[in-house]
Parts: C-alpha cells; structure tokens; sequence
C-alpha cells in the first residue's frame, strides 16, 4: 500500500505550476488532496481536469496573503477531513529587476507573497500536524541559498524560507512534525512568463529569462513532484536541484568572494 494512502495533504499554489503537479503526484499515490489559490475559475479548473483522471482533489479558494482566509482554509479541513497528513506551501512568485530600482513597497509584496504565506500558513495548520506528526513542505528556491544579479525582492524573500525551515526543523524535532526545504532552479514550462515592462527595465535581455539567465538547466517539474513526494516520505530536511549547486552554497558560505565570481560568471552582466 502506498505511504500516501488516504492521508489528507494540501497544496497551496495548487492550481498550475508545480503546484498542480505536486497535487496530481500527491493524488496518484492515494492521497486525498485540497489544491488552494485564490483564483477561482483557474482553480475549479485544475480541479475538474485531475478529477477526470480520476483523481481525488477538492479546490479551496483561499488567498494566503490574506489571514482571515488562511485561518478559515484549515477551519474547512478540519470540519471536511478531520485530520490534516502534509502541507505544501507552495504558492509564491519571482521578480526582475536591479536591487536599487526595487521600491520598499515591491519588497514587502513580495515578501508577503513570498515568505510571510508560509508563516500563515503554517502557523495555522499546525495544530493538525502536530495531531498527526505529519509533514510540512516549503517550497523555496536555488534563491533560498544564494543570490544573483537582477532578481529584485526575490532573494531577500526567498532566504527567511530557509531560515524559518530550518528553525522549525530543530524546534518541532520532538514533536514528531517533519520539515522539508525544497530549493529548486528554475521550472520547464510550456510558455514563457510574461512580466510587467518596469520589471525588466534597465537590466540586461538575457536577465529576463529563467533564474535571472543564470546558466542552469531548466527542471523537469513532473520529475521534482515526485523527488518532494520520495524525500517527504523519507523525512529528509533538503532536497537541493542541482544538487551540484550545493557546491557553490557552500563556497559561497566558506570563501564569499570566489562564490561572487562564480554567481558573476554564470549570470549576465
């Protein structure tokens, strides 16, 4: 029998990305699964498409920069399910853009999106891990370690996701909750991500693309659904793709100036 069978997991994020792919790998291996975003036709939509294959997943609109909705999201897996097995915060964006061009008010946004819907999140779910010594799943990013040119808030929202999963880790150890970090590069998609003009001005073309135009291989997303699902299982504390960047983490921590020209050689100037 499946590790997964009949456990409750939620994904948030859930309606497209790696979000509906972590709540289709969840769904196929018997989990019962509730996909939340705050889009509501996307959303119904992603659910009625995995239902067709059969799968068991039920849409929650909730928006996780918003408390009251976060708060009411886990009122309604306690009162539909009674228990809840995994949560993924997985729901986030990225940014373009130099460091000094970023306004205070872009950096908050992003970090509300980005770093405090894991802490909501979290916070509010962890009554029913702690029932069920379940599993939370932050979803973080190659930024999470390391930060490169032309990325605006997005590093600076993305490294307390690390931090936060790292002292949950050591605090909850006891209580029997396991925490991973999953820190991917850049995601293969079907189209490239259309960005705001004032995003990409002043900043070099190849800037615009993936990871900033940092020379990484795109991920396969249905391959890093699977690896979360085998590493949660497994209760590993990271799961790093590549997992060669680990290399320039610990470079990077050692020798800060080698990690510099690294980060400088394979990112456009």
């Amino acid at each position: 029998m499946s590790y997964w069978k009949q456990k409750i997991a939620v994904v948030t994020g859930g309606s497209d990305g790696l979000g509906r792919h972590l709540a289709e790998a969840f769904a196929r291996d018997g989990a019962r699964v509730v996909i939340a975003a705050r889009n509501p036709e996307r959303l119904q939509a992603t659910a009625d498409d995995l239902r067709q294959r059969g799968l068991d997943v039920t849409p929650m609109v909730a928006d996780v920069t918003d408390q009251p909705q976060v708060e009411r999201l886990f009122d309604q897996i306690r009162d539909r399910h009674g228990r809840l097995d995994v949560l993924v915060n997985n729901a986030g964006r990225s940014a373009r853009g130099r460091l000094l061009d970023t306004t205070p008010e872009q950096f908050q946004d992003l970090i509300d999106v980005n770093f405090m819907s894991v802490v909501r999140c979290t916070r509010a779910a962890m009554p029913l891990l702690l029932e069920s010594r379940g599993h939370l799943v932050n979803i973080g990013s190659l930024a999470c370690k390391t930060a490169t040119r032309y990325l605006g808030a997005y590093p600076c929202s993305k490294h307390p996701v690390a931090a936060y999963s790292q002292q949950l880790r050591r605090e909850l150890y006891h209580d029997g909750v396991h925490v991973l970090l999953v820190c991917p590069g850049p995601l293969a998609r079907s189209s490239p991500r259309e960005r705001p003009s004032d995003e990409l001005a002043g900043i070099p073309a190849a800037a615009t693309g993936p990871a900033g135009g940092a020379k990484i291989r795109a991920i396969d997303p249905v391959s890093l659904a699977q690896r979360v699902l085998n590493d949660c299982r497994r209760r590993r504390a990271e799961l790093i793709v590549p997992a060669r960047a680990r290399w320039l983490f610990a470079i990077s921590q050692l020798w800060p100036d080698w990690g510099d020209a690294i980060v400088r050689r394979v990112t456009p100037s």
